[in-house]
């Protein structure tokens, strides 16, 4: 289930590129299967273990390209350990809402991008987000929860101005390329789960809407054409991703 779209991204065959809190690495796997230089970064050692070891698998079954590379890093997003200017690449999807310190962190992705390379950023959308802290403390409460929400308005300032020096010297600011959203079938089922409680996944109506959302995932034959057609039209009004795109002059 992927949130950004690497053809809008420029992703292309021997780019380096760096998923930036990786997580279970879904992005990661769809750059490697594309034929970039992967590096999955995370602060998970157990998620990127995983990650580590379906990556190999991956080269065993012949799904990548030859010259394809990839590998994980641990670390923190507030100190990339990478030079300037390192990759041509840069992912960081679901991860902003969750930093207390996001501005240091986008200087962080804005450092490690090279002068023309792009970056995509996906966040939760503010109006399903909204509905779901309102339905729910506990969906945001949770140790390592969302700490903020974002407009659009808010999260393109920040990026955009995340290259100048806190000096207030002049320095490279970040270009604004366009938005999307995604996954406007995923809304309806977390304001349902937030309605009945976040940790109620035995409830009827929980089950059977998360049947359907397998059911997409695996691309369902007598449901993904239904399904596909539902999401393109429910991602304007309620995608519950937010994804932005953006470029490093040169």
């Amino acid at each position: 289930m992927l949130t950004v779209d690497f053809d809008r991204l420029g992703l292309r065959p021997g780019d380096r590129v760096i998923d930036m809190g990786c997580g279970a690495g879904r992005h990661a796997f769809e750059m490697y299967r594309r034929g970039a230089d992967v590096v999955a970064f995370d602060q998970d050692a157990d998620e990127l273990a995983g990650v580590l070891e379906l990556f190999g698998a991956m080269k065993e079954a012949g799904e990548v390209p030859d010259g394809a590379s990839a590998d994980i890093k641990e670390g923190d997003a507030l100190s990339l350990p990478f030079a300037d200017g390192e990759f041509d690449r840069v992912v960081a999807s679901e991860v902003l809402e969750h930093i207390h310190d996001d501005v240091t962190a986008i200087k962080e992705l804005i450092r490690v991008l090279r002068p023309g390379g792009t970056m995509a950023i996906t966040v939760p959308r503010w109006l399903p987000e909204v509905v779901n802290w309102r339905l729910s403390p506990d969906y945001h409460n949770a140790p390592g929860g969302h700490v903020r929400i974002y407009t659009d308005h808010e999260l393109v300032d920040k990026v955009t101005k995340g290259g100048r020096p806190n000096d207030g010297t002049p320095g490279d600011a970040m270009v604004f390329e366009g938005k999307d959203h995604a996954h406007g079938l995923h809304t309806p089922y977390w304001w349902l789960k937030c309605a009945v409680g976040v940790d109620n996944d035995q409830h009827p109506l929980v089950k059977a809407y998360h049947q359907v959302l397998v059911w997409d995932i695996m691309r369902t034959p007598r449901l993904s054409t239904a399904t596909r057609l539902a999401e393109k039209a429910l991602n304007p009004v309620l995608g519950k991703s937010m994804v932005l795109y953006f470029r490093k002059p040169e």
